[in-house]
């Protein structure tokens, strides 16, 4: 090569190409870099030999050039002779991690003389804990906010109660947000319990619902959260955080517009008040792609790049680097499957997009841990064995009710008892209603239909006896209503209560969703106002297809319910032949799972 010039000798005379300016794949034009162009000449070989002339002359200069070959080894020679392996060793690590090193400042290092080694949660931690404990702690102060990603099973919640310690100690605010059901585990904590283990250090952060964020009054185990300040904590751990992985939106419209939980976090506890450090817990933080990482990680920024983009050591801006990450993902997602590997997204992925990942994310496998832990300190991760696919059916009954028929029953349901404003007259609607607001009613009343549909599900997976208490209640409700309007008809009392379906009505997993941003509406309602005799048609509707379901599900007694007899065989057969001797624990769960197929 002489200068920018590359010359490729061949039989017929070969060939020249300029500029060369590195001797990679991508610069040899083997594959696609990251440059926009990429101008090369070629030129006949015969019109080059100037240049490949031009280099051997310097090259066989003697006064110009010299080998040095032999000079190099001496010097390294020497360097052995009068220096110890390990003054080597450090120094090439020094000129390999110098500029890391300079980069390190007293102020993003964890103050060990606020003495948090020394804490009951510390000395309980294994040694790949403390290193995230370290890490996160540096993130947190370089950049706001940090993403503990680790697989289930590590102890993420032992890594932040380390780390919520340590703010304690510097007097710094901590509130926990997580989902509903983590609760009772995050207060486990902190109180004066036998089975606290770290009890002693006597930890003071406070503990919410990730719904509590759309609510304005009422309490929250003994928070009132009509008078409580969101924006004054410098910490806030958000466990689950891939449940506000879908960003900030806007719900109703006019004098009824709401933010979604993502933007009440955002506006109500990060941006106001006191500068919030943001540390997130989640096993899984992306699900669909990349953008459910980003949403994320904007909390520790407050959804403004300008905070982070100086203090990331990246060529690119962070918003490019997700725009250029997703554009990976979704070429390697149009892969066929044979090609759709592991191997081949890292290899599309821009190198900015892992050294962002490195600054805010610590994210180990349980082979990392084996790989690079004393395992023996740890323990011995266990094995997991091949897991028992039952699929028994609803009852063993002939010619009895099963899945499909009373899905069918279900998704047919009006469930008009939970949306009385629908049949309101339009020239008394705006005695209850804005004209201008719930623009997107429609739509948010199919979405929590289904969802209720799923609950009434849920209760038919979790046990025959579940489903028909549930369905018994929802009949009541309805007849009740029913007997308000006949009673009405009478010329009895005309005004009744209503209330629309709230997130109390489901599960913990689906209080999450933002169909439940506004929260419970109870609402008095004239039925003069109402078309009530179209309502009362599809209460009437409803009531009988939950009186047919009762109906079909009145023999399925416990001896003849196959799942529930299914499981007291596995827990029979679990007893008299224990996986270890004398271990004759049964650990049960419940999951939900719907098909698509």
């Amino acid at each position: 090569m002489i200068n920018t010039f590359l010359d490729v000798k061949q039989a017929d005379g070969g060939f020249s190409y300029t500029p060369i300016n590195g001797f990679t794949t991508s610069d040899l034009g083997c594959e696609r870099g990251n440059n926009i162009v990429v101008q090369t000449i070629k030129f006949a070989h015969l019109e080059s030999r100037q240049f490949l002339d031009s280099f051997n002359m310097i090259w066989n200069d003697k006064k110009l050039l010299q080998d040095v070959t032999e000079q190099v080894i001496d010097g390294i020679t020497a360097a052995y002779n009068e220096n110890s392996p390990e003054f080597v060793y450090f120094v090439a690590i020094y000129n390999i991690f110098s500029e890391f090193l300079a980069d390190i400042n007293e102020d993003v290092l964890p103050n060990e003389a606020t003495g948090f080694k020394e804490t009951k949660i510390w000395n309980k931690l294994y040694a790949f804990q403390k290193d995230a404990t370290l890490a996160i702690i540096n993130k947190l102060e370089r950049y706001n906010g940090c993403i503990l990603a680790d697989s289930v099973g590590l102890g993420k919640t032992f890594t932040a109660l380390a780390v919520i310690k340590y703010y304690e100690l510097r007097n710094r605010t901590v509130l926990v947000l997580c989902p509903k059901k983590l609760g009772d585990n995050w207060y486990t904590f902190k109180e004066n319990y036998l089975n606290n283990p770290i009890f002693t250090d006597f930890l003071r952060y406070d503990v919410l619902y990730h719904t509590d964020l759309s609510r304005e009054s009422g309490f929250s185990g003994i928070i009132d959260l009509s008078k409580f300040n969101w924006s004054n904590y410098d910490l806030i751990v958000i466990d689950e955080s891939h449940n506000f992985r879908n960003g900030g939106d806007y719900y109703g419209r006019g004098a009824d517009k709401r933010e979604n939980r993502y933007l009440q976090l955002l506006n109500k506890v990060i941006r106001k008040g006191v500068k919030t450090k943001v540390l997130m817990l989640s096993a899984t933080p992306v699900n669909n792609g990349f953008s459910d990482l980003r949403h994320q990680l904007e909390l520790a920024y407050e959804g403004n790049p300008a905070l982070i983009n100086d203090k990331l050591d990246t060529t690119k801006p962070i918003d490019v680097i997700f725009r250029n990450a997703q554009t990976a993902f979704n070429k390697w997602c149009r892969l066929e499957a044979k090609e759709r590997t592991t191997e081949n997204l890292l290899r599309d992925l821009d190198f900015d997009f892992f050294t962002m990942l490195d600054s805010v994310t610590i994210a180990r496998s349980r082979k990392h841990i084996e790989n690079y832990y004393n395992i023996e300190e740890i323990g011995k991760f266990p094995e997991r064995m091949k897991p028992i696919a039952l699929r028994p059916k609803l009852t063993n009954l002939p010619s009895a009710i099963d899945y499909d028929i009373i899905y069918e029953q279900l998704m047919g349901l009006n469930l008009a008892v939970y949306i009385p404003t629908d049949f309101l007259l339009d020239s008394k609607r705006a005695k209850y209603i804005d004209p201008n607001v719930n623009i997107d009613r429609a739509g948010r009343e199919i979405g929590i239909r289904r969802l209720m549909c799923i609950n009434l599900l849920k209760r038919l997976e979790s046990s025959v006896a579940s489903f028909n208490i549930t369905i018994q209640r929802v009949k009541s409700l309805i007849d009740d209503k029913i007997a308000e309007i006949d009673n009405y008809e009478r010329g009895s009392r005309k005004v009744i209560s209503a209330r629309e379906l709230s997130e109390n009505d489901f599960d913990d997993d689906d209080q999450n969703t933002n169909f439940f941003t506004g929260g419970t509406k109870k609402i008095d309602i004239d039925l003069g106002d109402m078309d009530y005799i179209s309502w009362r048609k599809k209460l009437i509707e409803d009531s009988e297809t939950l009186k047919l379901l009762i109906l079909m599900i009145k023999d399925i007694t416990p001896e003849h319910d196959t799942k529930l007899q299914t499981l007291l065989q596995l827990i029979s057969e679990k007893i008299q032949h224990p996986f270890n001797q004398g271990n004759k624990k049964v650990l049960l769960f419940s999951l939900f799972l719907i098909s698509t197929n």
